[in-house]
């Protein structure tokens, strides 16, 4: 189907260009949320009447994506969420998701302006891209831990996507332990101290 843009549309065109489209896409997005008129001679006409009007509602819209962009743009949002020792979510954190987290800080998105292709199903730290305007693109940053401690301690550069790391083991600290174990006799029996040498071997060789 050919179309009319009344605004740019990524990938596809300017305002007031005329392009080829695949039917679907627009009867269920372009047409009815107002983005595109069916390309005839009637509507070439209605747009250019009315183009004044839809290139300063276009710059309202940029001027309000922008002002929303300065405030959001480059912040991090810390999302609690019960996950494995892995690091697994039990479940995943979606557009709605994102949608909702924004709303609770005081920021108004829509569906269609949260660019997150797949859902995200691990803690750490996520970029969530944002479309706030064709022309207005910014990303903020999901911090996606089990605790607000564990959120903290990401947000510092720490990798808790494994057991070690939830308990603060230090494996540098565990190999030391094992080394002074099995050199002292009055610690371990023979089988023991020679099962803790062999330990603390592994660790130097790694």
């Amino acid at each position: 189907m050919d179309v009319i843009l009344l605004e740019r549309i990524a990938k596809l065109g300017q305002m007031g260009d005329t392009v080829k489209v695949r039917d679907g896409f627009a009867r269920n997005f372009l047409l009815p949320q107002g983005k595109a008129l069916r390309a005839n001679s009637a509507n070439r006409a209605r747009f250019e009447a009315e183009r004044a009007v839809l290139e300063a509602r276009n710059n309202e819209r940029k001027s309000e994506a922008e002002q929303l962009g300065d405030k959001i743009g480059g912040k991090t949002f810390v999302v609690v969420r019960s996950a494995g020792e892995t690091g697994q979510l039990y479940g995943s954190v979606a557009a709605r998701d994102v949608i909702t987290v924004l709303a609770d800080n005081g920021y108004t998105v829509s569906r269609a302006q949260v660019d997150l292709n797949n859902p995200i199903k691990t803690i750490g730290l996520h970029t969530v891209p944002l479309a706030l305007h064709p022309d207005v693109n910014v990303e903020v940053t999901f911090n996606v831990a089990r605790s607000a401690d564990e959120a903290e301690r990401q947000e510092k550069g720490e990798d808790l996507s494994s057991a070690d790391a939830i308990y603060g083991v230090d494996e540098e600290e565990a190999a030391a332990a094992a080394e002074a174990a099995a050199n002292d006799p009055d610690f371990l029996d023979d089988e023991e101290a020679a099962e803790a040498r062999a330990v603390a071997g592994d660790d130097e060789n790694a």
